[in-house]
């Protein structure tokens, strides 16, 4: 492996004006953690841009590497639960805003955030689901645990035409749920009823 890779760093100046480049870093310039990983798919989250543009205060520690979700292969690791060449994902944890995130070539985290990448899932096939799918799934799993259910009447899925709204209109609909679909985007509409909206 190359001891350099490419990296986005977000950085502010001494009067607070932000700027974004492409960096050549190497291990040494990473942040603490037990185990350091080749990423290999990122995704473009409403967060990662919100940071990238500086239009919200995502970025809580300056300068940062962007990125809040990844997947990728461990390259080495003091965690007792990973090895090399273990496949991995990470969604959240502060990655991408207060510890170097996924726009790089590499990143080092805690094990403790890292999941196992699903057997027979490629790390692409990881971030198409990515922090939207996992946030998605984990709210309608939450609806099930309070007891609804398709026949209990329809479901209101509020900012729909965004990351998560879509992937939860997708799920709730192939599940058999009557899905309304909530937007300030009316031009979405024939996306949001493709993916399994009611209206």
């Amino acid at each position: 492996m190359s001891d350099t890779f490419k990296a986005i760093l977000v950085s502010r100046d001494a009067e607070k004006k932000q700027s974004v480049e492409i960096v050549d870093l190497t291990e040494a310039d990473l942040m603490d953690g037990d185990v350091t990983v080749a990423v290999e798919a990122t995704t473009v989250n409403y967060k990662d841009g919100l940071a990238i543009t500086g239009k919200a205060p995502v970025v809580r520690r300056w300068p940062l590497v962007p990125g809040i979700d990844f997947a990728g292969t461990v390259i080495s690791s003091s965690h007792a639960d990973w090895r090399k060449g273990d496949k991995v994902i990470l969604n959240g944890w502060g990655v991408g805003e207060t510890h170097y995130g996924a726009y790089a070539g590499r990143a080092r985290v805690k094990g403790d955030w890292l999941v196992p990448l699903p057997d027979g899932m490629s790390p692409h096939d990881a971030m198409a689901v990515g922090t939207a799918g996992y946030t998605a799934m984990l709210a309608v799993m939450a609806l099930e645990r309070h007891g609804i259910a398709p026949d209990r009447g329809p479901v209101v899925v509020t900012g729909a035409a965004g990351g998560v709204g879509s992937v939860a209109i997708s799920i709730l609909s192939t599940l058999g749920y009557h899905v309304v679909a909530s937007t300030g985007r009316n031009a979405e509409s024939p996306y949001l009823i493709d993916l399994g909206a009611a209206r």
